[in-house]
């Protein structure tokens, strides 16, 4: 399931970040993850193999830092965002035609935590996830995880479940995942309870954690959280030189499977 040609509603699809200075973004993700970039004048486009994996936008909405947007694939983003206000949240942008991308809005739940919704067009997200140098699945870090669960339950059908400290978010009927991963394959997401802001954040997949940590400090980056044991494998939390956070994962598997 590392290959895809497009996903379903309720299922998050893309991420991206938007930045003051998208060519030293880019530049910090290319060498740390061997990302093949393909710069454009309004948005650049991270690959592997050629797929495209994450986006580059060339300034940060207003009022927002530089960070990375985790975007939610649905059937109509005007109707979704209609959703998401009924639901207690806030449109942040409202929905708009992105070039080819199809139509798109901004979001908070009602925490505040930050996501786009993604009716797509030509561009049908990510075509390469859950492998090395590639986006596998985002976090959501909330103060209030039962608003959480109510709020992306009514508006994208999610169902929850306890995972260890941390709860997963599933959606019935999806299946994607790998083989190999430790929880169920129509999980979409994971959250967990956190002091602070809201906030959505992106991880990826490496070869070697301790080599990415170290490699995105001598770029410029900086290591919010050390690499620790988190079965099946190894995670730590990283920041580009912007200071957008973003999650690692370095995932071993048992002697004898197969991924």
């Amino acid at each position: 399931m590392s290959e895809r040609d497009g996903f379903e509603h309720g299922v998050p699809c893309w991420v991206d970040t938007w930045q003051d200075d998208p060519q030293a973004a880019m530049s910090f993700y290319g060498e740390l993850f061997g990302w093949e970039i393909a710069d454009g004048p309004e948005y650049g486009m991270a690959r592997v193999r050629g797929r495209d994996v994450a986006g580059f936008g060339s300034s940060a909405p207003e009022g927002m830092p530089p960070q990375w947007t985790t975007y939610v694939w649905v059937d109509d983003a005007d109707a979704t965002a209609a959703r998401v206000r009924e639901a207690g949240g806030s449109v942040v942008t409202e929905p708009f035609d992105a070039l080819d991308g199809g139509r798109i809005a901004i979001v908070a739940d009602p925490a505040g935590a930050v996501f786009g919704v993604w009716q797509p067009g030509e561009h049908k997200g990510a075509q390469v996830v859950n492998e090395p140098s590639a986006w596998a699945m985002s976090l959501l870090q909330t103060p209030d995880p039962e608003a959480a669960n109510e709020f992306y339950g009514a508006v994208f059908g999610w169902q929850t479940e306890a995972f260890g400290p941390a709860t997963m978010y599933r959606l019935p009927g999806f299946f994607g995942g790998e083989p190999s991963q430790p929880v169920p394959r129509d999980v979409v997401a994971v959250m967990v309870e956190g002091e602070g802001a809201a906030a959505w954040m992106p991880g990826f997949w490496v070869v070697d954690a301790d080599a990415a940590a170290a490699n995105a400090e001598e770029l410029g980056g900086a290591v919010l959280s050390p690499v620790t044991e988190a079965p099946p494998g190894k995670q730590a939390v990283l920041a580009d030189p912007a200071g957008a956070p973003f999650s690692i994962s370095q995932v071993i598997l048992p002697e004898g499977s197969t991924s």
